[in-house]
């Protein structure tokens, strides 16, 4: 005889399948953390349930397991490696995880505001123009404008002029350089910046390839110098002994813009604020780690304006909250007339 027992129920109580996504979750969060080496992730795995047995009843080859039926991992050439799921999945989680804050709110194409030839029907109409797409027509204004003259529905002689079509709202597109900063500085005293700004890029790429997928995207890393990279190596950018040539940054990002067929052009740039380098008229590097210098500051300015001149906006993405940092950032910002985001590592 099979006795059933009930339990005061828990608004946090935790389901099976709750525990097992925060368990894969948590392969994700870490294998981020260690720029994507898995035997690194699972070692800090394997600690932490040491430390606060956060797999519960399972071991670490069950673990193991689960990461490999669920598709985040895969042996290749006699190692585990992450899969194109695993990457995927972490681009979602940082696009989650950003706007887990925000208000709710209309996500959408770049508009502008006024109508005309474009993609987004609108609930005013117009009458129909030679060359209007049938799929623009609203049956039932036209129906309403063939009554309206002759009310002989035997017959319902359509005219041309009956024709009513939707406005429609401009959609462009836009071409975007992502540049991350992987100097030394975002690991320096023990702060973990790289982290959160890989989790801020990832973030706008997901948002970029999701929500305006006929967008020109760049990915660029800069430290001592700028270079490019493809967007699906982001998860395995790590930091360097590098000082932070912002300037580079911008000048390389420039370049890449200049390229583009499309109109409207942005930087997203993703860094911890103070620029420390740059490269002098013979092509070296002149670098000065401490304060602000003057020289290395007004060159950088010098790269926002020539940006601001070539239409491109500076969106900064400040993963820092220092004074320095944060005062640079603000003439950057005014410099290229651009907008600055301030976020902390919490």
């Amino acid at each position: 005889m099979f006795a059933i027992r009930y339990l005061r129920w828990h608004e946090r109580a935790e389901t099976a399948e709750q525990a097992l996504e925060r368990l894969l979750q948590l392969f994700r969060i870490v294998l981020l953390k260690v720029d994507m080496d898995v035997e690194d992730a699972l070692r800090l795995v394997e600690l932490l349930d040491e430390r606060y047995g956060v797999l519960g009843d399972m071991t670490m080859d069950d673990y193991i397991e689960l990461l490999i039926a669920e598709g985040l991992l895969e042996e290749r050439d006699g190692k585990l490696r992450p899969t194109p799921k695993t990457e995927r999945l972490i681009r979602t989680d940082a696009l989650g995880e950003i706007f887990r804050s925000l208000k709710k709110g209309e996500l959408g194409n770049h508009e502008v505001p006024h109508s005309g030839e474009g993609s987004e029907p609108l609930p005013e109409t117009r009458p129909y123009i030679f060359g209007d797409s049938t799929t623009l027509i609203d049956l039932g204004e036209t129906f309403h404008n063939v009554l309206l003259r002759d009310s002989t529905l035997e017959r319902f002689p359509l005219h041309e002029e009956d024709i009513s079509v939707h406005e429609t709202e401009h959609a462009t597109s836009c071409a975007t350089v992502l540049a991350i900063d992987i100097s030394h500085s975002m690991v320096l005293y023990g702060e973990d910046r790289i982290t959160p700004a890989k989790q801020v890029a990832l973030a706008l790429i997901e948002l970029i390839a999701t929500k305006y997928p006929k967008d020109q995207l760049e990915v660029i890393v800069f430290g001592d110098e700028a270079r490019r990279i493809e967007r699906r190596l982001v998860p395995f950018v790590s930091v360097g002994p590098f000082h932070t040539n912002t300037r580079d940054a911008l000048r390389l990002s420039r370049q890449l813009l200049r390229r583009a067929r499309s109109a409207n052009k942005q930087i997203f740039l993703i860094t911890d604020g103070k620029p420390s380098a740059i490269f002098d008229e013979s092509g070296r590097l002149y670098k000065n780690p401490f304060g602000l210098d003057p020289r290395i500051v007004n060159k950088t300015l010098d790269e926002a304006v020539a940006c601001r001149r070539d239409g491109i906006t500076i969106s900064t993405f400040m993963i820092a909250s220092d004074p320095y940092s944060r005062s640079f950032v603000e003439e950057l910002t005014k410099s290229n007339r651009g907008r600055a985001f301030y976020s902390d590592l919490d």
